[in-house]
């Protein structure tokens, strides 16, 4: 059946010529476009984005903007709508649950200006810019973003760092100050607000850098909008040096052209604490174990010639790592929480390896001379 399928295309190209050249290319076409999750959005070729396919997907993230212009988070927006999906989303418009958390607001507001950028079409232009005025609002005074806007209650109203969200928002808006190319539509007084409020941003990230006995370390999961001290969130999450959150800020201020003198010191400082802090002689594994809810179980093993870790919460006074249960006691071993909390969060990370042994060092060939600005 092959060669005869075969042999009817090739007979097919022979008689008709382009124009059956250009049916088999249209299919082709259909099968580089077919449906994605919404995950995989901001990793597409860039041809993609002028797609049908992505328009949809576009169009969709305009079905899910809330009337405040932020979006919620933990959606598939690429997933295909019913008619009665859709109208569903419409009567959820008025919700006040807009966030930056978990990829929300500024993954869509990015994914717009891509389709923009690659189709021209006004609505979509339209959106972004309200996606963008909400980060602009919901930006402190202090320079610091909120988890939720305008939902300020509870933990939601701190400056949030968990997870990258602060960061991330700032990495869009600096993208839009600097004229990127998904961005070269953006208006100069957009642009102008973009730049000021990352400078705002950068000013708060100099400031919630936690000071022990005289010296800078590192970042809380969360900041006080009001002291800027850490802050607690969920009952597992207490005021501590958060590791992972910190290697994304550190990450940002590398990438500040001419940093002036207080951002070189506030990243050889966090340099400094990541260095002093990694574990060595230990691995955090995690092993299958059918008799266990999740299937597998976590746990610290010994081994001499491990890689180093760092624990992803340093308890701010002592230094030592810490660990939470839903109790909210702090432990100073991970084997004495609660299996569910043990196995559920990711109590070890890696990501200050790369930072240490590969980024900071380019990051200090870069600088020219060691030169800084003296602002």
């Amino acid at each position: 059946m092959n060669r005869i399928l075969l042999r009817g295309l090739i007979s097919l190209v022979l008689c008709f010529g382009a124009a059956a050249s250009t049916i088999i290319a249209q299919s082709t076409s259909v099968v580089k476009t077919a449906p994605i999750k919404w995950e995989d959005c901001m990793n597409q070729k860039p041809e993609w984005y002028s797609s049908d396919e992505a328009v949809r997907i576009a169009d969709n993230v305009l079905l899910y903007q809330r009337d405040i212009d932020g979006w919620f988070k933990n959606i598939d927006m690429a997933a295909v709508l019913t008619e009665n999906e859709k109208d569903d989303i419409i009567k959820q418009k008025g919700n006040e649950d807009s966030t930056i958390d978990n990829g929300a607001t500024y993954t869509q507001v990015a994914y717009l200006a891509k389709v923009y950028t690659a189709r021209k079409l006004e609505r979509h232009q339209d959106a972004f810019f309200k996606g963008v005025d909400y980060l602009l609002k919901a930006q402190y005074e202090n320079g610091g973003w909120p988890q939720y806007y305008p939902k300020l209650k509870g933990y939601y109203k701190h400056i949030t760092f968990n997870d990258n969200a602060m960061i991330n928002v700032m990495r869009v808006l600096r993208d839009i100050a600097l004229k990127k190319p998904d961005y070269t539509f953006v208006d100069d007084d957009h642009r102008a607000k973009a730049e000021k409020a990352v400078g705002k941003g950068i000013e708060c990230i100099l400031k919630t850098q936690v000071v022990v006995g005289g010296k800078r370390t590192v970042w809380g999961a969360q900041h006080d909008e009001v002291t800027l001290a850490p802050a607690p969130a969920r009952k597992y999450e207490p005021p501590s040096l958060s590791t992972p959150d910190s290697v994304g800020i550190v990450r940002f201020l590398m990438g500040i052209k001419n940093p002036n003198r207080q951002v070189v010191e506030s990243i050889e400082s966090a340099v400094a604490w990541f260095e002093k802090s990694k574990l060595t002689g230990i691995m955090w594994i995690k092993k299958p174990n059918p008799s266990k809810p999740s299937g597998y179980e976590r746990s610290v093993i010994k081994d001499p010639d491990a890689p180093p870790l760092w624990a992803r919460f340093y308890e701010i006074t002592t230094n030592r790592p810490i660990f939470i249960g839903r109790d909210s006691i702090v432990k100073y071993s991970v084997a004495e929480i609660e299996e569910e909390r043990r196995n559920g969060y990711q109590w070890y990370v890696t990501t200050p390896a790369r930072l240490l042994y590969e980024d900071y060092p380019v990051w200090q060939k870069k600088r020219v001379g060691g030169k800084v600005s003296k602002n």
